[in-house]
C-alpha cells in the first residue's frame, strides 16, 4: 500500500512543475505555468542558438517571427535578428552577428557543443550548455557556457541569461556596434511606425536618448493586440564592462553591446575593443522581463534593485 502511495506521488510530482522542458533533437522547448513561452534552437539550420517566440504571460508574441517564419505584412529586413540571440559582429576580424548563410565576408558559426543539464522546477527551471564559436577556417575561437534560468512569477515572464566566453586561441572582440546581447521585436512594438518607446534607468526615453549610452536597463514598451507591454533587458553588475551601452533602435531592434565605442561616440579615437588571450574568459549577466505595462507601472526599477543584488 505504502508502496503505491509512494509511486502515484512520484507519478505527479512532474506535474507540480511550472517551468518544464521538453527536449528535442535540434531544439528545447520551454512552458511556464502550463503554456508555451519559447524555444531555444541550436541545431544545424542557424548560425547561432536562438531563442524564439517569446511571449507574455498572456500567451502575446513580443518577438518578430521572421526569418523563420513568414508573416504577412511583417517586415523582412535584418535576416540575421532571430528572436534573441548572443553574438558579436566581430571576432579576430570574424563575423558572427550577420552570419546568415550566402551573406558576404568572413562569417563564423556558434555551434551546440553539449547540453550539460536541463532541469524542471517549481518556482524555476534551468539549461546549461556549452557552445563552441567557430571561425570561417574551423578553428573554435571561444567557448561558451552558459545557463539560462526561466522562473514563475506571474504576470512576468522573466529570464535570467549567464554566459562566460572563453578563448581558445587568442580572440579580439573588435569596437562595432554589430552585437550583442540582441533582441528583435515585433513590428507594432517598434518606436518608428509602432506604438513602441523606450527608456532607460536614468529616465531618458527614445532612441536619440537611449541609443548608444550606457545605463544598467532598458524598457522597451508598446501596445500588441490591444495589450501594453514591455520588455526589458537588465544588465547586472558582474557583467563585463557594467553598465553595458545600448545598441537599441527604433526598429525593433533591442541589444546590450559593451564594445561599439566609437560608433556610440562617433569617435574614431575611443576603442571598445577587447583582447582574450588562450584561457582568459569575460562573462556576461543579463535579466529578460516580459511585463504588462510600461516601464514605470512594471516597476522596472525596483526589479533591477531585486536582480543587482543576486550573487551569480
Amino acid at each position: 500500500m505504502k508502496r503505491a502511495v509512494l509511486m502515484m506521488v512520484l507519478a505527479l510530482l512532474p506535474l507540480a512543475a511550472q517551468v518544464r522542458f521538453r527536449q528535442n533533437q535540434d531544439s528545447i522547448e520551454i512552458s511556464i505555468d502550463g503554456k508555451p513561452f519559447g524555444t531555444l534552437y541550436f541545431g544545424a539550420e542557424a548560425p547561432k542558438p536562438y531563442l524564439s517566440p517569446l511571449r507574455s504571460a498572456s500567451g502575446i508574441i513580443v518577438t518578430r517571427r521572421f526569418p523563420m517564419e513568414k508573416i504577412e505584412g511583417e517586415t523582412r529586413d535584418h535576416p540575421h535578428h532571430r528572436g534573441l540571440w548572443f553574438t558579436h559582429g566581430d571576432v579576430n576580424q570574424v563575423d558572427y552577428w550577420a552570419n546568415e548563410p550566402g551573406a558576404r565576408g568572413r562569417k563564423g558559426v556558434v555551434k551546440l557543443e553539449k547540453i550539460l543539464a536541463v532541469k524542471d522546477g517549481k518556482k524555476e527551471g534551468s539549461i546549461r550548455a556549452a557552445f563552441l564559436w567557430v571561425d570561417d577556417t574551423g578553428e573554435t575561437v571561444l567557448r561558451e557556457d552558459r545557463t539560462m534560468t526561466f522562473y514563475s512569477r506571474p504576470p512576468l515572464q522573466m529570464f535570467d541569461f549567464d554566459a562566460k566566453l572563453t578563448a581558445v586561441k587568442k580572440a579580439v572582440f573588435g569596437d562595432t556596434k554589430e552585437g550583442f546581447f540582441a533582441i528583435r521585436l515585433r513590428d507594432d512594438m517598434r518606436e518608428r511606425g509602432g506604438t513602441g518607446r523606450m527608456v532607460n534607468a536614468e529616465g531618458k526615453s527614445g532612441m536619440r536618448e537611449v541609443w548608444g549610452r550606457p545605463s544598467p536597463w532598458v524598457d522597451y514598451s508598446g501596445t500588441l493586440e490591444g495589450e501594453k507591454l514591455g520588455v526589458a533587458i537588465l544588465d547586472h553588475p558582474q557583467s563585463f564592462r557594467h553598465p553595458t551601452h545600448w545598441h537599441a533602435r527604433d526598429y525593433g531592434l533591442f541589444a546590450a553591446n559593451v564594445f561599439g565605442l566609437h560608433d556610440f561616440y562617433n569617435d574614431k579615437t575611443k576603442d571598445g575593443s577587447h583582447a582574450l588571450e588562450p584561457g582568459q574568459s569575460i562573462r556576461f549577466i543579463y535579466r529578460v522581463v516580459i511585463h504588462p505595462g510600461d516601464a514605470a507601472s512594471a516597476g522596472v526599477a525596483k526589479l533591477y534593485e531585486e536582480f543587482a543584488r543576486k550573487k551569480f
